[in-house]
């Protein structure tokens, strides 16, 4: 990788590992869904002329009943469920629950696959990783906090929904565009809800900081780093940060808002991170190791 290839592989570990602590700030403040709309138009005002500017929004037409559905799975239930999970759990917690998502989109994929069967060797990495989330539950999370937990499972199984419709509808579509209008077509279906929602007092320079962050570094920005790190490293390598923000959000939880850092929380960190690196790896065949094997492979 390249210098450049770092520094962007960096500024993604950390600012897709930062949204949990400003969410959990926020939502001291505002209503989950007023923090949706506020943090969508804003990286929808950020996007939209880009993707305008590119020419790319006219392509979308094309695409409109898979961005429909990918607009709900990856951003409009999902951002309305975490900031709601996070009124009764830690930031940290969120996060590291979160890390379960390659975890979901390797069941997912190996159940609707036809090949690429998983081996031993990657089923064991799904038995590990759920087996981190179920360390961390059992010991960390109070019967009054299932729902929240619940809450955060259906975040996690719609980002891996989410990407399998990227990969598998929206391939061809700009990017971009399609980020853009997901994030505009959330804020208008949420705004007669949110709009009266929204406080009648000034919130204070914590939340609207964190507001701030959330639409213009953690969306707008991010999206346009990752497809540059995409673009510098390839997809592969650029998935990896996945196994970094966990660990941010881990770390800003009990620094910034000092959340508790309990036995289970580490080991149950470090076994969803192991199993998802086992399970998502695809099996190697003969041909596949030779590839590899040879020079450039």
């Amino acid at each position: 990788m390249t210098s450049r290839g770092w520094l962007l592989f960096a500024a993604m570990a950390v600012i897709w590992g930062i949204p949990y602590l400003f969410i959990k700030i926020a939502v001291a403040e505002l209503t989950p869904a007023a923090l949706v709309f506020l943090r969508t138009v804003l990286g929808a005002a950020l996007l939209l002329p880009l993707a305008a500017a590119r020419g790319d929004l006219g392509a979308l037409r094309r695409y409109w009943r898979p961005l429909l559905v990918y607009t709900f799975v990856e951003v409009a239930a999902p951002w309305l469920l975490l900031a709601d999970a996070e009124r009764r759990i830690s930031s940290s917690l969120a996060g590291l629950l979160i890390a379960g998502v390659p975890l979901v989109g390797a069941l997912l994929a190996w159940l609707g696959a036809q090949h690429d069967r998983p081996d031993a060797r990657r089923t064991l990495g799904l038995v590990v990783g759920l087996a981190g989330v179920a360390l961390v539950v059992g010991l960390d999370v109070k019967a009054d906090d299932l729902g929240a937990v619940v809450e955060v499972g259906l975040v996690a199984v719609g980002y891996a929904v989410g990407a399998m419709i990227i990969g598998r509808q929206l391939r061809a579509a700009p990017t971009v565009a399609v980020i853009a209008a997901s994030l505009a077509i959330t804020a208008l279906a949420y705004a007669p809800f949110a709009i009266p929602q929204l406080p009648s007092e000034m919130p204070s320079g914590r939340a609207i900081l964190s507001v701030a962050v959330l639409g213009a570094i953690c969306t707008a920005l991010a999206f346009v780093l990752f497809f540059a790190l995409i673009g510098e490293v390839g997809a592969n390598r650029a998935t990896v940060i996945t196994y970094f923000n966990p660990v941010v959000a881990l770390v800003l939880g009990v620094a910034v808002l000092a959340e508790p850092l309990t036995v289970a929380m580490g080991a149950g960190l470090a076994l969803i991170v192991a199993g998802s690196y086992v399970a998502t790896r695809r099996s190697r065949g003969p041909r596949q190791a030779a590839e590899a094997a040879a020079p450039g492979g």
